[in-house]
């Protein structure tokens, strides 16, 4: 998962007269991770402090004279340098007050950027592709610079990665029409050329971002048909004669709309996420500006935040913070990604019950996707159609219609033909159809009812979550449309299915459910299996007196970690484990509330969010999870009774939860004292159940250290005695 947080305007921007587009030339790394350099496109070069976003020093040029290549920092001297009127290099330090009397040097070519690296001297590209390291440019300015371009070729980017000490530039170029790539090394001087293949469409490359993992150049690029390719390059690479084409990978097929994009950009942010400004929201209407991050490995849309006023196709990135450019503002949006794997990409799974307990996912072959091959009968598959033939048949005799055709009739049909439409086609497609339509449906039953109030089909929607071909991602809107219209079946259902639910939306439900009264509930379906084991949980008896797999409540009350032998009887067990609770919701309420506590959710998302709960609805909700924690602990059959049910794992994650957003309040809070007591008292028996689990743990390893598995046959039975 990735997050865009909060943002902040690190400076106003003034456009001057006879100046590019852009009112940032660049934005570079300072002398730390906390301060960066801001080039403006006219005549002043300043120095911020990010975190405390006030400017530290600010030089400008004299009028007359304008800056032509960002400024950098040379961090192994502190110094700053920058280009004036193409040939003009300028060296200066941070108490330098003077900006013209700091030491300048004129060279024989224009240059077309300065580039800087943490402990590595620049390094000076020419506008002719030449390119020398800045301390032996400055020892001879006049030195001769020679030609690597050929007639009319421009370049258009440049950058430069560093691996150890080792630099290489990189710069792509643009000669009526055609696209190329070079790349500049050192020690030993080589220089490389490539050709950037050429879209059928005719787009061309409008971004591009390098990085350096596991010793090869990783860059990814982006084409004005919204096309995001990757390709690897050697650190260390033998230079070839002319021209090679460049191997390439299709990472993102992005949506533009109408036309092509103009000015959009891209920036990797580690091996899996990339953020981009520029190019269309996949929910949003046309004219919207969004910078969003994506995850190339999962195809997914992770993050994304609408930016005001016209943006420039710019973006930088350091140390967790974007820089964007954007209206008469830049502004500076922290970030954070996860590892990228299936689970964090999906959210982080706390659902720990039987198999059955949550219907599988259907995963078909690509290739019936892609080439039309035979797909595999899926079991997931048999069962929704186990399902749908137990539906009436009158919806069965409506004539199939096509995709598209039905995507048609839903943006104008009445309410029923389009449940009833819905429902033909669901009974009559194929696996493979399924897995690319549901989505299409989904997304055009919610944009419609979003534009028209009147319109809303519960079935419809119903039956096409059933069909478990649709996530969160495919159809981002449809479980705030059902909040707002109060489908509460639909949204547990959601919640039940869709692995990749933002943190929001997840706050969103839990408000929704914690508020909502019981009277409103009266006529609310809610889904059966939790409905049953919040039944049977209130309904269930006290617990016996057995222990059950070695747990003991009062042995965890003592004081002591050690186990020790207690004597047997009613006398064994805690005062607050003999309280018999009482459920302070009601039972369809509960239902909906245990659906959030099986959710996935990353603890870092999802607790700013918890923040803007009430004192009174965190104490409800605490008090909630005060018995389900204590009916879970007397009644230890309810955790394998094969219903939907959240574990005393979730429950006591979601109480640190609401302590961690909520502490400082429910400490003032009279009412909370009596709560906050006994879930210290639970917190400590937890602790102290997984010291004893951590003890055995580590004498079973040192056993299995000292005494190596013997083959004993099929079946055996072995004692093991721990003193």
């Amino acid at each position: 998962m990735a997050a865009l947080y909060e943002g902040f305007t690190l400076c106003g921007l003034v456009s001057e007269q006879n100046c590019s587009e852009t009112c940032v030339q660049g934005v570079e790394r300072g002398k730390d991770g906390d301060h960066v350099v801001v080039t403006d496109s006219g005549r002043c070069v300043t120095v911020y402090k990010v975190s405390d976003q006030k400017p530290l020093g600010s030089w400008t040029v004299k009028q007359g004279q304008v800056l032509t290549s960002p400024a950098v920092c040379n961090t192994e001297t502190g110094e700053y340098v920058v280009v004036i009127d193409n040939k003009v290099i300028r060296v200066w330090k941070d108490e330098d007050i003077n900006f013209d009397k700091v030491f300048k040097a004129t060279v024989s070519a224009d240059v077309a950027r300065v580039h800087a690296a943490r402990d590595v001297e620049p390094v000076v590209l020419f506008g002719r592709g030449a390119v020398r390291l800045l301390d032996s440019l400055l020892a001879a300015p006049q030195q001769p610079i020679e030609d690597v371009l050929c007639e009319e070729e421009v370049i258009r980017w440049s950058s430069s990665v560093v691996e150890g000490k080792q630099m290489v530039v990189m710069f792509s170029t643009e000669k009526k029409g055609d696209h190329f790539l070079y790349l500049q090394r050192f020690n030993p001087n080589s220089t490389q050329k490539y050709r950037l293949e050429t879209e059928e469409t005719g787009g061309h490359p409008i971004s591009f971002s390098a990085t350096v993992r596991d010793k090869n150049i990783n860059l990814l690029y982006l084409y004005s048909n919204g096309c995001v390719y990757r390709s690897v390059m050697l650190m260390q690479g033998a230079p070839a004669e002319g021209a090679q084409t460049l191997p390439r990978s299709l990472l993102l097929s992005l949506s533009v709309g109408e036309g092509e994009l103009a000015s959009a950009g891209l920036l990797s942010l580690d091996e899996a996420h990339v953020a981009v400004v520029g190019v269309p929201h996949p929910s949003a209407g046309a004219g919207k500006d969004y910078l969003c991050i994506w995850n190339t490995h999962f195809q997914t849309l992770q993050a994304g935040k609408e930016m005001t006023g016209r943006i420039f196709g710019q973006l930088w990135g350091y140390t967790g913070r974007l820089y964007i450019p954007h209206g008469k503002s830049l502004t500076v949006i922290p970030y954070e990604c996860q590892t990228s794997s299936l689970a964090a990409a999906l959210g982080k799974l706390k659902q720990s019950g039987s198999e059955g307990s949550r219907p599988a996912v259907p995963v078909l072959s690509w290739n019936s996707l892609l080439h039309g091959d035979a797909p595999q009968p899926q079991r997931a598959i048999r069962g929704v159609e186990t399902r749908k033939s137990k539906m009436s048949r009158k919806s069965q005799a409506v004539p199939a219609l096509t995709l598209d055709q039905l995507l048609e009739r839903i943006k104008s049909a009445p309410e029923e033909e389009v449940q009833r439409e819905v429902e033909a086609y669901l009974n009559t497609a194929s696996a493979s159809d399924l897995q690319l339509a549901v989505g299409h449906m989904a997304s055009q039953l919610v944009a419609r009812s979003q534009s028209e109030p009147s319109f809303y089909t519960h079935n419809a929607l119903v039956q096409l979550v059933q069909t478990r071909c649709l996530c969160h991602s495919v159809c981002p809107d449809l479980m705030m449309l059902a909040l707002e219209k109060k489908d509460y079946f639909l949204t547990q259902l959601c919640l039940q299915q869709f692995p990749d639910i933002p943190e929001a939306v997840t706050f969103a439900c839990l408000k929704a459910f914690i508020s909502l009264p019981e009277c409103d509930l009266e006529a609310v379906n809610v889904e059966l299996d939790s409905m049953s084991f919040m039944e049977s949980l209130v309904s269930g008896s006290s617990r016996d007196e057995t222990q059950q797999n070695g747990f003991s409540p009062v042995l965890l009350e003592e004081d002591n970690c050690d186990v020790q032998i207690s004597p047997s009887g009613p006398e064994r067990t805690p005062a607050w484990l003999k309280h018999e609770p009482t459920c302070p919701v009601g039972l369809k309420q509960a239902a909906l509330l245990n659906e959030i506590l099986q959710t996935a959710y990353s603890e870092s998302f999802l607790l700013p969010h918890l923040k803007d709960l009430s004192a009174q609805q965190v104490i409800l909700f605490l008090r909630y999870l005060q018995f389900l924690y204590l009916k879970c602990s007397q009644d230890f059959g309810s955790q394998s009774s094969g219903l939907r049910s959240p574990t005393i794992a979730q429950i006591m994650d979601w109480v640190g939860l609401l302590l961690d957003a909520h502490f400082t309040v429910l400490v003032m809070v009279p009412d909370a004292k009596e709560l906050l007591a006994h879930l210290h008292k639970y917190v400590q028996s937890q602790v102290r159940l997984f010291s004893e689990l951590g003890k055995i743990q580590g004498s079973l390893q040192e056993l299995h250290k000292f005494k190596p598995s013997e083959d004993v046959g099929q079946y055996s039975i072995e004692v093991i005695e721990l003193f």
